[in-house]
């Protein structure tokens, strides 16, 4: 497994089209959205500064574009050229399949995350203590797993030419269901409820509650580790579901 898990990486990091689009998209995108907003003005029943806010939202933006975009079609393309087969062969249980291709998103989102701090910190004045920077580099990237292991279960669940439109469809909706794309405090405190309950909030939720200076809510942390656990299982399910067809 572990040699699986450094095959993994080293593929991915040599992907140059992919390793540029996934850690420099979301740094761009944090600068055209803070850009026009003043670093005094807060989001409203948060606490935060709209540029914090941002910043927590295009960090963890980008590690879902690396982890759930890229394992995807990745995965279902692999599957179409044999390479199922090929694993087939081997002891490999359907968890370290699992666990390889997790580690490898892991491995590409984690450079996308630091680099919209740094601009953060640098060019947007947001200022912090040193163990927020930290916990929110950490949590941030601990987070992305779970889509992580949903970008593999939707590889091994659709076909080639179905995995991006997907895997599309289901990083926009969490994206933007998240309150990536802004705020969601003005939304009926129903539908706020309903959300909180899909993983895409309560990833957002982590970086901000530690950005006002919080520990993350154990009712997000909860969610988020369910919703791991339900996907890794599911990929890993449906990874032995094709090796036996294979």
């Amino acid at each position: 497994m572990r040699t699986l898990i450094r095959l993994e990486i080293t593929r991915t990091l040599r992907n140059r089209k992919f390793m540029f689009f996934s850690v420099l998209y979301p740094a761009i995108l944090f600068t055209v959205f803070a850009g026009s907003i003043g670093t005094d003005k807060k989001v409203d029943g948060l606490g935060i500064t709209y540029v914090a806010y941002y910043m927590v939202a295009m960090a963890a933006f980008g590690a879902m574009t690396a982890v759930l975009m890229g394992n995807a079609e990745r995965i279902a393309r692999e599957r179409e050229r044999g390479w199922v087969r090929q694993l087939r062969l081997t002891a490999l249980p359907g968890r370290g399949y699992v666990a390889a291709k997790i580690a490898s998103a892991a491995t590409v989102s984690l450079p996308s995350i630091l680099i919209v701090l740094v601009i953060g910190a640098a060019a947007k004045d947001v200022r912090m203590a040193a163990w927020q920077w930290v916990a929110l580099a950490f949590s941030t990237w601990a987070g992305s797993l779970v889509f992580a292991a949903l970008g593999v279960a939707i590889g091994y669940l659709a076909t080639a030419d179905a995995a991006r439109p997907i895997s599309m469809i289901c990083y926009f909706a969490l994206a933007g269901l998240g309150g990536l794309w802004g705020p969601l405090t003005s939304w009926p405190h129903g539908v706020q409820q309903v959300l909180d309950y899909l993983p895409g909030r309560p990833y957002a939720s982590l970086g901000q509650a530690i950005e006002a200076g919080n520990a993350p809510h154990a009712k997000d942390v909860t969610v988020l580790v369910v919703y791991l656990l339900l996907f890794a299982g599911a990929a890993a399910w449906l990874y032995r579901k094709d090796t036996r067809k294979a």
